[in-house]
């Protein structure tokens, strides 16, 4: 079997072999097979004759592609150009419409400005524009606007105002009548108190919806607070500096009230008068002021008040233990003064009282004794009301030379920069008289309670004296 197999493949091949021997013969450009001579060079043959074919299907399809991409090129162009010939008609022809229009409605305005004249409106139209221009001036600072925010897509009141006043275009009957009635509408809320809900930025920057209640286009208040208005934003901002007590306490009560009449706190001036009480500095801040001498002022001053008030509870207290002491001379106490002195004269029982030259002089001697506490603390004040207007003084002549020197330093004499020095130089002032003339009030308090204690002291010294001469005389 397997020679058999074998002569039939080398028949086969010899078959081949005529074929293979006619193709290398063939003419150029068909294609060519090499002659084999064996089976293993047949087949690379075959596979190099399919290469070859596979080689020229692709370059082919290649070329089909490229005319068929310029063609669709081609058409493409064709049809861009078709679509701008179409588009530069149609741009022409709205050119056309655009321009006559204009034409038309320069001609209409020209006839409307020929019958405004005719009908006397031009006149008009301008007072309305003059007084547009002057009220949007005044709803832009007016916090009514708060009230009435603008329809979305519409202009703010002043704004509207503003523009109608600016535009030179004939005005319509719409904008005539917005115009009355923005007018209309502020005069009429001007006289009203209402309560509404409006933004309210709060001390820590934060915008809130919160209830306000207006007082005309005067005041704001929100939650018993005070407010400002800021014109730019068209809102409320809560007042870094709230007013004085009296004016919150009002404010609350305001609030608070349901109908009838209330009291309110007004500012006439559109909030000018509460910007100057927020501004004006506080009692710690004008001490901060005065600084070193101020600080020196003010601790004589509490040095002073202290002394006073000690000494005082001291006289009083005494001026009632002698007052009790009078009812009872009889019975001497050694807790008053009265009572010492009664004692130092009637205190020994086996001491004689036989010269009247001693028993006066042992009289004074427990009258004075007394006096240095009846009259303590009364020099130390007397010293305090004669330093205070001299340290005031002092920071006086301190402030006003930093005053010079700030107008040497910036070579003009700018208020604001000569404010320091001269806040400096008045609260000092006002501080050393501040604890002058109290003190000096005190002191003659103090040597009134202190003299007629004495004065006591000094009529039963007086009477005692007497007493024991009249005694010797009888003896």
């Amino acid at each position: 079997m397997i020679r058999t197999k074998t002569s039939l493949a080398v028949s086969a091949v010899a078959a081949l072999a005529p074929k293979l021997a006619v193709s290398a013969q063939a003419p150029p450009g068909t294609q060519k097979v090499l002659a084999a001579n064996s089976t293993s060079e047949l087949l690379r043959n075959v596979e190099q004759v399919r290469a070859d074919d596979n080689k020229k299907f692709d370059d082919r399809r290649k070329e089909f592609d490229a005319i068929s991409a310029d063609a669709q090129k081609n058409a493409k162009m064709q049809e861009a150009q078709k679509t701008r010939d179409d588009l530069d008609k149609a741009s022409k022809k709205l050119q056309d419409t655009y321009s006559a229009n204009e034409l038309k409605i320069n001609q209409l305005n020209g006839q409307l400005r020929d019958k405004a004249m005719a009908l006397g409106l031009t006149e008009l139209f301008g007072l309305a524009r003059q007084v547009s221009n002057d009220v949007s001036s005044i709803l832009q600072q007016s916090l009514i606007t708060t009230q009435f925010p603008p329809a979305q897509g519409q202009q703010s009141r002043d704004e509207f105002l503003r523009t109608f006043s600016a535009s030179r275009q004939t005005p319509t009957a719409a904008d005539l009548q917005r115009v009355w009635t923005e007018i209309q509408r502020e005069m009429t809320a001007s006289g009203q108190v209402a309560k509404y809900q409006a933004t309210v930025v709060q001390p820590g920057g934060e915008p809130q919806k919160t209830e306000v209640i207006r007082i005309g286009p005067f005041t704001a208040i929100s939650g018993g607070k005070f407010l400002s208005y800021l014109p730019t934003l068209r809102t409320f901002e809560v007042l870094p500096r709230q007013l004085p007590s009296s004016f919150m306490s009002i404010a609350s009560r305001f609030s608070a009230a349901t109908s009838g009449y209330a009291e309110a706190v007004v500012d006439s001036a559109r909030g000018v008068l509460t910007g100057l009480y927020v501004e004006r500095p506080t009692f710690a801040e004008r001490i901060k002021l005065g600084q070193e001498v101020g600080y020196v002022i003010i601790t004589v001053g509490i040095l002073g008040a202290l002394a006073f008030i000690f000494q005082l509870i001291h006289l009083v207290l005494v001026r009632l233990a002698v007052s009790n002491q009078l009812k009872n001379l009889d019975r001497p106490s050694a807790s008053n003064p009265l009572g010492r002195v009664l004692l130092a004269f009637k205190g020994d029982k086996t001491r004689i009282e036989d010269d009247a030259d001693v028993a006066e002089l042992r009289i004074t001697e427990a009258v004075l004794k007394e006096v240095p506490k009846l009259e303590r603390f009364q020099a130390f004040l007397r010293l305090a009301v004669a330093a205070g207007p001299l340290l005031g003084l002092i920071g006086t002549v301190w402030g006003m030379i930093l005053t010079f020197q700030s107008i040497n330093e910036s070579g003009s004499s700018d208020p604001k920069l000569m404010a320091t020095g001269i806040g400096q130089a008045m609260i000092a002032t006002v501080l050393g008289l501040g604890i002058a003339i109290p003190l000096l009030f005190a002191g003659a308090l103090l040597s009134t309670l202190s003299k007629a204690v004495v004065q006591i002291l000094d009529e039963q010294s007086a009477g005692m004296l007497a007493e024991s001469i009249e005694k010797q005389h009888h003896a």
